[in-house]
């Protein structure tokens, strides 16, 4: 069985080529390795008209090819299935390509490559040298393979050999009118709101002094012809080089443009496994965060952009020297007759080598201890490097910065040419302050590269001016002692969603409790550090408090020349956060007040309500997290991206949690009981097969049944209840999730849970006391309910609010939900008319009797049986005999 196939999401050079193909190959059948492009598929539909059959994949037994002919790639990766049947016992292996080598090319028995713009065009040339007619439809299909991938011939890829098959498929009738129609390059309105998205997430990188722009973008569905978009956005910025980093139904895809020679994206494509050409190539990036794919991208660029040659352009020339011999008095009247400050010093002999260098300090400090008679040679520095005019702007920063070296010579074919000095390296920067370098510069003048906005207006319609008068107060204190202060976390996250959060956050870049003991002096707080962690909490006057952390500092693995892709201390404080939501900084400090960092795009996923790591180890480095994530799911109404629910789901079978008693996730738990509905969170905690590792006691633990949810449910609507009853006291409503959830176990089961996540001693006791107390009743309450009301009050007062609605939750009639009701609403509250100092005045002694006597009248007023204080009083007389009672 013979077959053609081309590559995994196929173009119109793709669909020309196999069809070309056919016509070499008349007994193959035509078969995709997967999906088209969206303008492919329109066309074989509206065009095609069935002429050509097109076998699917599924109904192709791989076991039985005997030829395999590919067109349009040579890359086993890029034809899907198909790469199954290579391992077929004397398979044959037609090839058909026009893109450069790459490390995994396939080799075949058969091949016709050729560096042209388009495989059609290779089919083209074979057309014609074996004299095979091609009909007028095929010409137009073919002649469209040959204007997409070429750019209707503008492409950097275009070779003469497209134009002259292009010529030659217009003599055999090609229609350029139904061309037109499938290369459009009209947006539609959702492309052109797309584009409109992508210049928001644009970020500029000076690498090896090459510009390179990378964008980014999440959505949820996939979008077709994305390229379009991008190819559009390059051109209306009119970029040389352009990365796209583009996340669709949870899938993350590289789009790469390129016309300039220095950057071949094919060659960065295929590091993320993909292909293309110099010019124009893709990937689909798999087993990576948006956050990784970026960093492995620069790290990409870092290796295959070739730095430019540029000592040429900053020498002085020409190159004033001096020889060895000559004497230090000589050399200063040289440096100032030149108003230079340094001189290359070389052999007195030839072949005339540079050995060395001198400094006018030097050699004023010499001339000051009288040794202005001996030869520079003597005081010269001869640990130099010189330099070639090939040398790189790296390699001039290396030796001027990191090795001070103030003066470099540069050498060509053995002859000095030239110097480059400090003067030279810092007059070039200063056109190009995107090139600065760290150490050139005062920290103040730092070229910033992370995508930042302005917040001042957002901040202002919805906090508090008293709030936004705190912050500014925050980055007075901060300025005032050299720091920079910024909010972080949920209340940025908040402010953007237009929520209020008084939660605040406060990052310092410096020492945080330096900054803490500032600030609670000059507000009159008290202050709490822990010097560990280098951390602090304010407490202001008023109650409110502030936790104020230190911003630890570590530079990016690049070097220093690079500042664009310089990890700053707070981009290294906000890396290490939880989800991209939450990694965002406010920036306090006045001059910059109210300006907004993110450089994650964490705005785009706050918009599309994406809950994202910001790297593939989060949950390793904390599983804790797992339970905050589907938190802020639920509470949130976000998603969990896909890629972030596969690491869960990966970090849950790793069983990452093991035997750990950590605090921390019954913490977490906590807080998600602590929702205003977490029936939802706990539901997604089951889905996730978390059960097991919070209740392995539980039975039963591996699922949630119809009565468990039941329970929760009803767990639910009591602690609703309760709240709209507007009491003044305050419930936990953890402990009755967690009671509920024990609802069906043993007291023992929930104390070994307590004592596994090192509950409190305290509130182990009380739980475990209340879920005795509660099961206790509900089998009582379940058999034959009290008739009385005294009978209602002694059975539910042992009862806390938390077991009360512990019992309305696991009650199985709504008849004990009713006596519940009565007693939290009415009659827990009844108390007698007379009290211990009336007894007293009746002539009663104090004593045990009181306690006695005070019950009595309680349950006869429960009961109705009391109502005034007259009756109290005779109640007592007839029950409470006074005689009897004295005596």
């Amino acid at each position: 069985m013979k077959v053609i196939t081309t590559h995994l999401n196929a173009d119109f050079d793709g669909l020309a080529s196999m069809i070309a193909a056919q016509k070499l190959y008349p007994d193959a059948v035509m078969s995709f390795p997967g999906s088209q492009e969206k303008k492919l598929r329109q066309f074989i539909s509206e065009t095609l008209d069935y002429r050509y059959e097109f076998v699917k994949l599924k109904h192709i037994d791989l076991t039985r090819i005997t030829t395999l002919i590919v067109v349009d790639t040579r890359q086993q990766s890029r034809i899907g299935a198909f790469a199954e049947c290579l391992k077929n016992p004397g398979l044959s292996l037609h090839l058909y390509d026009h893109h450069p080598d790459t490390l995994d090319v396939m080799q075949g028995q058969v091949e016709k490559l050729a560096q042209t713009g388009a495989t059609t065009t290779i089919f083209c040339q074979l057309f014609q040298e074996k004299n095979i007619a091609i009909t007028q439809d095929e010409a137009t299909l073919f002649e469209l393979g040959i204007y997409e991938d070429t750019g209707s011939l503008t492409h950097l890829t275009t070779r003469p050999d497209d134009l002259l098959a292009a010529a030659w498929l217009l003599e055999q009738g090609a229609q350029l009118d139904i061309i037109s129609q499938f290369l459009s390059y009209d947006l539609t309105s959702r492309q052109v709101n797309l584009l409109h998205e992508l210049t928001k997430t644009a970020r500029s990188y000076i690498i090896s002094g090459t510009e390179i722009v990378v964008v980014n973008l999440t959505l949820q569905e996939y979008e077709d012809d994305f390229s379009l978009i991008v190819r559009r956005f390059m051109v209306m910025e009119n970029l040389d080089c352009l990365f796209a980093l583009v996340s669709m139904e949870g899938r993350i895809y590289l789009i790469a443009r390129s016309r300039i020679p220095e950057v071949n994206v094919g060659n960065i494509a295929r590091d993320f496994n993909g292909g293309g050409h110099s010019t124009a190539a893709s990937a689909t990036v798999r087993n990576m965060s948006m956050i990784e794919a970026q960093e492995n991208l620069i790290r990409s660029l870092h290796r295959h952009i070739m730095p430019q040659a540029i000592a040429k352009e900053m020498l002085s020339q020409p190159a004033i020297s001096i020889p060895e011999n000559t004497s230090i008095l000589e050399v200063n009247n040289l440096l100032t007759r030149y108003n230079i400050t340094a001189l290359p010093v070389v052999t007195a002999t030839t072949p005339v080598k540079v050995v060395g260098t001198i400094s006018r300090q030097l050699v004023e400090k010499a001339i000051h201890h009288n040794l202005g008679s001996f030869p520079v040679s003597e005081y010269m520095a001869s640990d130099i490097e010189i330099l070639p005019l090939s040398a790189t702007l790296a390699d001039i920063e290396e030796l001027i910065i990191e090795r001070r070296q103030r003066l470099i010579p540069i050498v060509h074919e053995g002859r000095l040419i030239g110097v480059i000095t400090r003067t030279d390296l810092l007059n070039m920067l200063v056109n190009d302050p995107g090139h600065l370098p760290r150490d050139l510069l005062h920290e103040s003048e730092q070229p910033s590269r992370e995508k930042t906005r302005n917040v001042l207006q957002l901040m202002s319609g919805c906090l508090d001016r008293g709030l936004i008068i705190f912050l500014r107060t925050i980055g007075e204190v901060a300025e005032s002692i050299g720091f920079k202060a910024y909010a972080v976390g949920g209340f940025v996250r908040d402010l953007l969603l237009k929520q209020k959060n008084l939660d605040l956050d406060i990052v310092v870049e410096g020492d945080g409790i330096v900054f803490a003991k500032k600030l609670a002096e000059q507000m009159g707080g008290r202050l709490k550090t822990h010097d560990r962690f280098i951390t602090a909490k304010v407490i202001l006057p008023d109650g409110f408090k502030i936790d104020i952390a230190t911003a630890r500092l570590e530079y990016y693995e690049y070097p220093a020349a690079l500042p664009t892709v310089e990890l700053s201390s707070i981009k290294l404080d906000l890396y290490r956060r939880d989800f991209t939501i939450n990694a965002m900084a406010l920036q306090l400090n006045p001059a910059q007040f109210g300006t907004l960092i993110d450089f994650f795009n964490s705005q785009n996923d706050l918009k599309e309500k994406l809950i994202k790591v910001l790297h593939n180890l989060s949950f390793v480095e904390d599983p804790s997290r797992i339970f905050r994530a589907i938190r802020f799911e639920k509470r949130m109404d976000f998603k969990i991206a896909r890629h972030t629910e596969r690491l869960i789901q990966g970090a849950v079978k790793m069983d990452l949690f093991g035997k750990s008693n950590d605090p921390r996730f019954f913490s977490e738990l906590q807080l998600i009981f602590a929702e205003d509905n977490p029936l939802p969170a706990i539901k997604r905690l089951a889905e996730f097969n978390l059960f097991p590792f919070l209740w392995p006691d539980l039975k039963p633990n591996l699922k949630i049944d119809r009565r468990f949810m039941h329970i929760l449910t009803q767990a639910h609507q009591a602690i609703s209840w309760f709240r709209f009853l507007y009491l003044e006291e305050e419930i936990e409503s953890w402990r009755i999730y967690l009671l509920s959830i024990m609802g069906r176990s043993k007291p023992r089961q929930l104390e070994t849970f307590c004592e596994r996540f090192h509950l409190p001693q305290k509130t182990r006791d009380e739980l475990i006391r209340q879920k005795v107390a509660a099961d206790e009743v509900a089998n009582r309450l379940h058999g034959r309910p009290p008739e009385k009301n005294s009978q209602i009050h002694q059975l539910l007062a042992p009862l806390s609010n938390d077991g009360l609605l512990y019992l309305m939750a696991i009650a199985r009639k709504n008849e004990i939900k009713k006596l519940i009701s009565l007693y939290v609403t009415s009659l827990r509250n009844t108390k007698p008319l007379l009290n211990g100092q009336d007894l007293k005045a009746m002539g009663y002694i104090p004593g045990q009797q009181f306690k006695k006597m005070l019950n009595a009248l309680t349950n006869a007023r429960l009961d109705g049986t009391v109502h005034r204080l007259e009756d109290e009083k005779e109640f007592l007389t007839k029950h409470f005999p006074l005689q009897q009672i004295t005596s």
